[in-house]
């Protein structure tokens, strides 16, 4: 008998820190979902060249491939990122630059978590890119994270309950885009 494959989320953070906040909410995401959905951590924003126009024709370098294959082959996009001086890390941005000339974010579910100090500019920022970028984006597939890094224990585990439901009804909502039929992308709503 055949067997449906699980859906598959790519999850992308915005620091390039190693074991940083946002990684560690990445990976409870992918635990809250596990069973339901594959989670692919995407490691490599650090490993992205400066977004150049005139590098991205027919042949854009190998590791630009790459990252938009792995959103092109995935169901669904996860974004957690911090904010830097109440903008977008650079690194993230450049990472979205290289998609701009694609359609890999067209009409793709995606959720984005903002976890930082106060994070409100960079959840803005974030929000506006992926409905310019056509991303399908629910009301229910967007966190802020105020405090996150108090919201951590020294374990590296999440130690508030109010967070971890949080983060849990977003990856709900995030899978329910990612089975919904014929949704359109959300700048095309009215």
């Amino acid at each position: 008998m055949y067997m449906n494959e699980k859906k598959r989320v790519l999850a992308i953070s915005g620091s390039t820190k190693k074991n940083s906040t946002n990684e560690i909410i990445l990976r409870k995401a992918a635990a809250l979902a596990e069973g339901v959905v594959d989670v692919e951590l995407f490691d490599g924003i650090d490993k992205l060249p400066h977004f150049n126009p005139d590098q991205d024709g027919e042949t854009p370098p190998a590791v630009v491939q790459k990252f938009r294959n792995s959103i092109a082959k995935a169901d669904g996009v996860l974004i957690c990122t911090p904010e830097y001086v109440f903008s977008l890390p650079g690194s993230l941005k450049n990472a979205i630059e290289w998609t701009v000339s694609t359609t890999v974010f067209s009409n793709k579910p995606v959720a984005i978590i903002v976890a930082a100090a106060s994070g409100e500019k960079a959840f803005e920022a974030l929000d506006l890119i992926i409905t310019t970028i056509e991303g399908r984006i629910d009301e229910g597939s967007k966190l802020l994270i105020k405090g996150a890094r108090g919201k951590i224990g020294r374990d590296g585990e999440i130690q508030d309950d109010d967070t971890l439901a949080r983060i849990k009804n977003v990856m709900g909502s995030l899978i329910a885009a990612m089975e919904a039929e014929h949704a359109i992308p959300t700048k095309y709503r009215h």
